[in-house]
């Protein structure tokens, strides 16, 4: 087999049907499914799609779980490209795919991510181009599994850069948004405590400051109006947060 769509899937009823069609070009359909409580897997089976279950570990984990069926007897796949629910893979984007798989040297490919946030297609505020590494060749690919968030794969060789952008149905409401941030912020705090970052009282205000100047103008947040006015502060305060979080860890005796 030349090439396998994986997706990883939780309760993904709302989206799993049109990110299944829109990677019809591959040659077969993989779902990585954490025993959703609703009806993800049979929408994903009714699509063409096969379902094998894995309890939840981390994303990394099960990214390794595709990957190891990718390079079973069953599909054999040369390649794999991972894509979310909430992801859309366009017909440019599938004929790029085909002609850098049959013609390349590379064991990785790039591949940029239009982002829509709250129904905007976000331009700058670092959502774009927000490349993601996500065409691999399974034989040469792997994921550590103790990083449990902000996931990327180990490559055995040289990775290329694609120019067809994904399409990302990312943040639809600010309570999802809300939700996904306080998840991330916990992980995140782990990170920082691992890497012996130790801040100072005021480093949780200084940081807000700098990530919303990082986001609105180093970024260019400032292309997405309004848009990058509110995203850019969202994103400053969970950076204050993450690091307040971290401060009352390390002084519980984390």
């Amino acid at each position: 087999m030349e090439l396998l769509a994986a997706i990883l899937t939780r309760n993904e009823e709302r989206h799993i049907r049109a990110c299944i069609a829109s990677v019809a070009w591959t040659d077969a359909v993989l779902v990585v499914d954490c025993f959703s409580a609703d009806a993800t897997v049979a929408l994903a089976q009714a699509a063409g799609a096969r379902v094998i279950q894995h309890p939840w570990e981390n994303y990394s984990a099960q990214r390794n779980v595709a990957l190891a069926e990718a390079r079973s007897a069953g599909y054999a796949a040369k390649w794999v490209l991972f894509i979310d629910a909430d992801e859309r893979a366009t017909p440019e984007l599938g004929a790029e795919i085909r002609q850098v798989i049959a013609a390349g040297t590379e064991v990785g490919w790039w591949i940029p991510r239009h982002n829509y946030i709250f129904g905007h297609l976000m331009r700058g505020t670092g959502w774009w181009p927000d490349y993601q590494l996500r065409l691999l060749r399974p034989d040469r690919a792997t994921y550590d599994p103790q990083r449990a968030v902000h996931e990327e794969a180990l490559l055995d060789g040289e990775a290329g850069r694609l120019q067809q952008p994904l399409i990302h149905y990312n943040y639809e409401t600010l309570e999802q948004f809300h939700a996904k941030q306080r998840r991330y912020t916990g992980y995140d705090v782990e990170i920082l405590r691992q890497k012996g970052v130790r801040p100072h009282a005021y480093t949780p205000y200084t940081q807000v400051l700098r990530h919303f100047w990082w986001r609105f103008v180093t970024l260019q947040g400032w292309r997405d109006g309004l848009y990058g006015v509110r995203l850019s502060a969202l994103m400053a305060y969970y950076e204050m947060l993450k690091y307040r979080q971290l401060r009352k860890v390390l002084a519980e005796g984390g």
